[in-house]
Order: C-alpha cells, then sequence, then structure tokens
C-alpha cells in the first residue's frame, strides 16, 4: 500500500469464489495539483485498467506515451513500465491470474496495448466503464465488475491445471506432466505458452529476480545495507554480472541505481 497527502493507492482483496481468476484489484487516487509518476514492477500478470477523471498516460519502453481515458488491458507485464496518474485522476486495476485472461478472451498475450472491446469486437467494456463511472463507491465498482465477468468465464484446460498446481518447485513441471501425460515437453511448453502467455523458463527467471527484488526491500526496509553477494547466493544468480543483466532486463536499472529510485516503484505482483 502507497499512501500520502497526495497519491493515495492500495490494494483490495478479491472474493474467495473469484481467487482462481484474480489476484487482487488495485486503486489509485491522484489527489494533488500535479501529475503523479510511478513505475510498476514486471509482473507476469496481464491487466485491465480503468481510468476515471482526467486521462492516465502509460509509458512504453520505447518512450511512448499512450493516453487512456476509459479502459486498457496489457500484459503480461514482462518489463517496468511507467504511468502517470494526472491531477484528480483515478484507476482501477484488474490483476488476472495465471490462465484467467485466456479463459475471459481465449487469448494469453497481447502484443500491444489493446481496449478490450477490440478482443470482443463488442462494446461491452465501454458500456461497463460507462456503469461504474456513475457509481461513486468503490465496493460497488468491484461488484459490478465481478457480477459482469460470471458469463465470459471458461472451463481451465487440463494440461494448465496440471502446470499451475505443480508450481515452479525444484522439479520441472513441463517434464513431469511430459512423462505422466506421455506426450513431448515441446507440445506441454506450447500449452503454457498459449495458456499463460510465457513460457516455464520465462516465469523461472522472472521469479528468481522477483525474490532479489524482495530480499533488497526486506534489508531497505530494516535499515540494512545491501549485500549483493549475499543476493547472488541467496537467490541462485551464477555471478553478480547475471545479476546486473536482469535488472537491466527487467527495470533497465543497474542494482545500484533500482536502490536510488525504489520508492517510486510499485511491487504490484500478488
Amino acid at each position: 500500500m502507497k499512501s500520502n497527502q497526495a497519491y493515495n493507492g492500495y490494494r483490495i482483496a478479491v472474493p474467495a469464489d473469484f481467487e482462481e481468476l484474480f489476484s487482487h484489484f488495485y486503486f489509485a487516487v491522484n489527489k494533488s495539483d500535479s501529475p503523479i509518476t510511478q513505475t510498476l514492477l514486471p509482473t507476469f500478470q496481464t491487466m485491465m485498467v480503468f481510468s476515471f477523471g482526467a486521462a492516465l498516460s502509460l509509458v512504453t519502453k520505447e518512450n511512448e506515451e499512450i493516453s487512456m481515458d476509459k479502459c486498457l488491458v496489457l500484459g503480461p507485464i514482462k518489463q517496468a513500465f511507467t504511468y502517470i496518474l494526472p491531477a484528480g485522476g483515478e484507476m482501477l486495476v484488474v490483476n488476472f491470474k495465471d490462465d484467467a485472461f485466456f479463459r475471459f478472451f481465449g487469448t494469453a498475450s497481447l502484443s500491444e496495448y489493446l481496449h478490450p472491446d477490440d478482443l470482443l469486437n463488442d462494446n461491452c467494456f465501454t458500456a461497463l466503464w460507462t456503469s461504474l463511472s456513475k457509481i461513486d463507491d468503490l465496493e460497488a465498482r468491484i461488484a459490478q465488475i465481478l457480477d459482469f465477468s460470471r458469463p465470459y468465464i471458461q472451463n481451465r484446460h487440463p494440461l494448465t491445471e496440471q502446470i499451475i498446481a505443480l508450481g515452479n518447485g525444484p522439479i520441472s513441471p513441463v517434464k513431469e506432466i511430459s512423462i505422466q501425460e506421455k506426450l513431448s515437453e515441446r507440445s506441454i511448453q506450447l500449452n503454457l505458452k498459449k495458456h499463460l502467455g510465457y513460457s516455464s523458463r520465462e516465469i523461472g527467471r522472472y521469479m528468481r529476480f522477483l525474490n532479489a527484488i524482495e530480499l533488497v526491500q526486506q534489508r531497505a526496509i530494516e535499515n540494512e545495507q545491501v549485500n549483493w553477494f549475499e543476493v547472488i547466493e541467496t537467490c541462485g544468480y551464477y555471478d553478480q554480472s547475471q545479476l546486473i543483466h536482469d535488472f537491466k532486463h527487467y527495470l533497465n536499472l543497474s542494482p545500484s541505481k533500482y536502490l536510488k529510485f525504489q520508492q517510486g516503484i510499485c511491487n504490484s505482483r500478488g
């Protein structure tokens, strides 16, 4: 949770019957007279963002600024990106979990930022935004989103069910399932990519980096100096250069610059 007089942002838990689909909701409002810029860590989740009030902006890695006045979907978020919340702006973010986005839209990976109506060839999400914009109570807005989403939910593919159940343990879920189901590892990998939007290698590398970030943040909370050799050993990096490479890949920052600017970086992973 981030909160000050100007920027108020916090997570909202998901009801039990939707926990398989959404990790959490995130709400933020800018009560100041100036835009507020935040950087979001990669989450490997797909997000749907609703914007209320003044249009918010997303800044791509190519430094292109995209204005958003209603609703947008993006992801899976594999690299950090910046968003600008204008004075008086509000945003409500729906964080899809695992294969949930595929189960709603029939795709798991987006090549660009899109309005969700473009995925369905319908204007139902524009209609949803309009109804949400007329609701002042945040809990009522979320209830409206959940009620709206129910008819779109599709069943989970059995192979994806097994992959998610095994998680990211010491044994590769792809290898284990390929043996159990007598299928090639490639076919399992293709299923994973199709339904989740990333490969097992991608998510393994990301989880290692996320562990490093969390260790660094923990040391900062404890007001301790970060021992980068501890981070390398604890999180399974070969050496310092590999750690630096991941920081630049995901954040476009060196580890030392991340320490300097981390107050403006949000970790939205559910």
